[in-house]
């Protein structure tokens, strides 16, 4: 994804995350309210899962993959920006080890890669079917919908 803050002239200013602006440039006082509810969820999910950048939108009722996205470009250095990702499972150009160093310590399910592209370059994508998490509270997730919202009582709008 182009615009995610993560380039050169902005690795002196981020957290060593790999996310530049870990917080608002004139202090937390003035961070959008919009951009304080999607840290919000990601400071939810928990380690192991994900939700998309349109699970986050569907989670909040508002905006949309491209808005949570931004959000978290210009402001998730400050939370777990790992856990939030794209539908289709690829790591977030520019910071795919970063992500894959997470990944790997909190137990996040990756797709398993045929031999052929098992080499040193090769960067797995996100088991997004076990990845996923639901938004409900940990332990009652619905790993057979995977979809946020699922069911009444589930967890949303802490």
């Amino acid at each position: 994804m182009s615009g995610t803050g993560d380039t050169a002239a902005h690795h002196a200013a981020d957290d060593g995350a790999g996310r530049a602006g870990g917080g608002p440039p004139d202090g937390p006082g003035e961070l959008p309210e919009y951009a304080e509810r999607v840290l919000g969820v990601a400071e939810l999910i928990p380690a192991g899962r994900v939700m998309t950048y349109g699970d986050v939108a569907e989670w909040l009722e508002e905006g949309g993959p491209r808005q949570v996205g931004r959000v978290m470009a210009l402001y998730g250095g400050a939370v777990p920006w790992w856990r939030v990702v794209r539908a289709d499972g690829l790591l977030l150009p520019g910071s795919e080890l970063r992500a894959l160093a997470h990944y790997r310590d909190e137990g996040t399910p990756l797709r398993t890669v045929s031999r052929a592209a098992r080499d040193e370059n090769h960067i797995p994508r996100l088991d997004m079917r076990g990845a996923r998490w639901d938004g409900a509270p940990t332990g009652e997730d619905s790993p057979a919908d995977g979809s946020p919202g699922a069911g009444e009582g589930d967890g949303r709008h802490p």
